[in-house]
């Protein structure tokens, strides 16, 4: 009974989708970088012989110190899932600017139907967005933002709209050493 009710397509919870799992880098020379799983989907193709399962997963790996990336992985077993979309990721990393373990100014992300809103925050306000927002912010090394997403769910779409609103997110100290004035004229006008 318990395989049957794994088996039914979109009723009940499957056991594989997770929240934010955290996976630790089992390379040595990678160790620094933080692994947490963002989603996994399962997928049945049906066949003559019944259905056929795959797995996807979307991953999210950082150093918490303004690096991260993401990837995407899909294998017949969850673990390869995982670790394809691991090694996705690391070919993917990106630099975010930070200023004081918060985002330096508001920006909006879009991709596709997804469409986050990220603003600066005190230091002690912690991480308020929701979960996919959460692991992104959290890799990067990000301590203090307000995060809101606005359009689709989907955790791939939202993971991807957050990377394009911090991707366009200007360095303060670039921009002051730009404009030859001090980094507090930059926030205080």
């Amino acid at each position: 009974m318990a395989q049957d009710n794994n088996n039914r397509g979109g009723q009940g919870q499957n056991r594989e989708r997770g929240g934010n799992r955290e996976q630790q880098a089992p390379r040595a020379g990678e160790s620094d970088l933080k692994e947490k799983v963002v989603a996994i989907n399962r997928v049945a193709k049906v066949v003559k012989g019944g259905r056929r399962f795959s797995f996807s997963a979307i991953v999210v790996v950082g150093d918490g110190n303004g690096t991260v990336g993401y990837g995407l992985g899909k294998a017949n077993e969850v673990t390869d899932a995982i670790a394809k979309g691991i090694d996705d990721a690391k070919k993917n990393l990106v630099r975010v600017p930070l200023y004081k373990h918060t985002v330096p100014h508001v920006m909006e992300g879009k991709y596709s139907g997804g469409f986050v809103l990220v603003q600066p925050a005190a230091a002690g306000t912690g991480v308020i967005a929701g979960g996919a927002m959460r692991a992104v912010f959290e890799s990067a090394g990000i301590k203090d933002v307000l995060a809101k997403s606005k359009g689709s769910s989907n955790p791939h779409n939202v993971v991807k709209a957050t990377f394009d609103a911090l991707l366009k997110m200007r360095d303060p100290m670039q921009i002051a050493q730009a404009r030859g004035i001090t980094l507090a004229q930059v926030f205080n006008g």
